[in-house]
């Protein structure tokens, strides 16, 4: 059944679907990673966007790249009770972005946000501290809520212990920029 629905929105749209599929490949994979309890990383750079408020998010003409995280639990091996790749929230995440050529480096705090193509991650628009075509060292950093933004029912302690997960550091270098920081979602 969804087979065929799939060909007869692709007979009859055609033109959304290659667009659909155009944006969606728009990103860069910086690298993946699975921390316990079941926990998948996937770190992306992706096309800059507007962001609303826009008080609160550099305007896509002040920026190069969205860098972003997504968090989610695995399909397999995961705590009772939780969502297969369902979002999870309440992370503090971070990342430092070093221009490998001159020794810049950016900081920026990652934030929730939705869209239509990842659903709930953590992002922001960045301005790369260089030029689109130089090399990177991109840094994540992850940490687990504070006490007083999630609370632990007992039989999580008991199992897993008293945070989510443990501080987490990801590191990738020579990451290369340009395509993405060129690429616009018009």
């Amino acid at each position: 059944m969804k087979k065929s629905n799939s060909i007869v929105l692709l007979l009859f749209f055609p033109t959304f679907f290659i667009a659909l599929c155009n944006l969606s490949s728009q990103e860069l994979i910086i690298g993946e990673e699975r921390v316990e309890p079941g926990i998948v990383f996937i770190f992306e750079g992706a096309i800059k966007d507007t962001v609303h408020p826009e008080s609160t998010n550099l305007s896509e003409d002040e920026t190069n790249i969205h860098i972003e995280a997504r968090v989610n639990w695995d399909s397999l091996n995961i705590p009772d009770g939780a969502i297969p790749d369902g979002f999870i929230p309440y992370l503090r995440i971070s990342s430092i972005v070093y221009n490998e050529t001159n020794g810049l480096k950016t900081f920026v705090d990652l934030i929730p946000h939705i869209n239509l193509i990842d659903n709930f991650h953590y992002a922001r628009n960045i301005s790369l501290p260089g030029e689109i075509n130089d090399k990177y060292t991109v840094v994540f950093k992850v940490n687990p809520p504070h006490e007083f933004d999630l609370a632990l029912h007992n039989d999580w302690l008991k199992l897993y212990g008293k945070n989510l997960l443990n501080n987490s550091e990801f590191k990738y270098t020579q990451i290369d920029f340009e395509e993405i920081a060129k690429a616009t979602r018009n």
